[in-house]
C-alpha cells in the first residue's frame, strides 16, 4: 500500500517508480520520526506573521551527497535524484547500512537570463549525518558525488505544498516583492529546501536566497 501511494505521487511528477524502491521506501517510513536537522545559526527574523516572515541563517561548511539531473521537468529531476539518494541512504553505500535521514534536502536551481524559467539542471543534495561527516560512506552509484560545500549564508522563507517550476517561480517573485530591491543576494541561483518526503501533499518547503560572498 505504501509503495502504491509513492507510485501515485511519482506519476504526478511524470516519473515511474521502480520496484527496487520498495525496500528504501519501507526503511524511510520506519525511521520517519528520526531525522537529524542540518546545523545552522539563526542570525535574524523579520515580519510578525508567518505569511510574511523570513529568517536569515548561517550554515557551516559540511559534506553533502549530491546528484545532478537535467530532466525536461523540475519535478522529474528532483524525483529521480532523490530516489538515487534514498538507495544510498538505505543500503547502497560502503558501510552497507542505513545512514539516517537529515533535513532539509536541498535542490539548487538556476534561472534563465530573463528570469522567467528554470534552467534544466538541478543539483539535489543530502547532508551527511554528523557521525559520517569526517568519513562519508562511499556511494555505489557513480552519479552520487560526495562534496564539501562551503559555509552558506541565506535568507529563507517558508511555503507549503508541491514544488513545481510554476510554484517555485511564484515563490521567488513573492519573496523579491517582500525584500524589495537589494544587491546583497544572488539573482540567478536559488535553493529549494524540502523538509518532508514527496508523498506528503502539504509538505513544508523553503525558498533560500543566497548571500553574495
Amino acid at each position: 500500500r505504501l509503495f502504491a501511494h509513492w507510485e501515485a505521487v511519482a506519476s504526478t511528477h511524470r516519473v515511474s517508480l521502480p520496484r527496487d524502491m520498495v525496500g528504501p521506501i519501507a526503511q524511510m517510513a520506519r525511521h520517519s520520526q528520526a531525522r537529524e536537522p542540518v546545523p545552522f545559526v539563526s542570525l535574524s527574523h523579520h515580519g510578525k506573521c508567518e505569511e510574511a516572515a523570513y529568517e536569515e541563517r548561517q550554515y557551516p561548511a559540511g559534506k553533502w551527497a549530491c546528484v545532478t539531473k537535467g530532466e525536461p521537468m523540475y519535478e522529474q529531476s528532483i524525483s529521480m535524484s532523490f530516489m538515487k539518494l534514498m538507495r544510498y541512504i538505505c543500503k547502497e553505500n560502503s558501510v552497507g547500512c542505513y545512514l539516517g535521514m537529515t533535513v532539509p534536502v536541498l535542490n539548487e536551481i538556476h534561472l534563465t537570463k530573463d528570469e522567467t524559467e528554470l534552467e534544466r539542471e538541478v543539483v539535489t543534495a543530502y547532508y551527511l549525518p554528523g557521525e559520517f561527516q569526517q568519513n562519508p560512506p562511499v556511494p555505489r552509484d557513480p552519479e552520487i558525488h560526495i562534496t564539501e560545500r562551503a559555509p552558506l549564508r541565506v535568507i529563507t522563507r517558508v511555503f507549503y505544498g508541491m514544488t513545481t517550476e510554476e510554484t517555485i517561480l511564484r515563490e521567488i517573485s513573492l519573496f523579491w516583492e517582500l525584500l524589495g530591491s537589494t544587491d546583497t543576494v544572488l539573482r540567478e541561483t536559488y535553493i529549494v529546501a524540502s523538509y518532508e518526503n514527496p508523498s506528503i501533499p502539504q509538505r513544508r518547503n523553503e525558498i533560500w536566497f543566497i548571500h553574495r560572498a
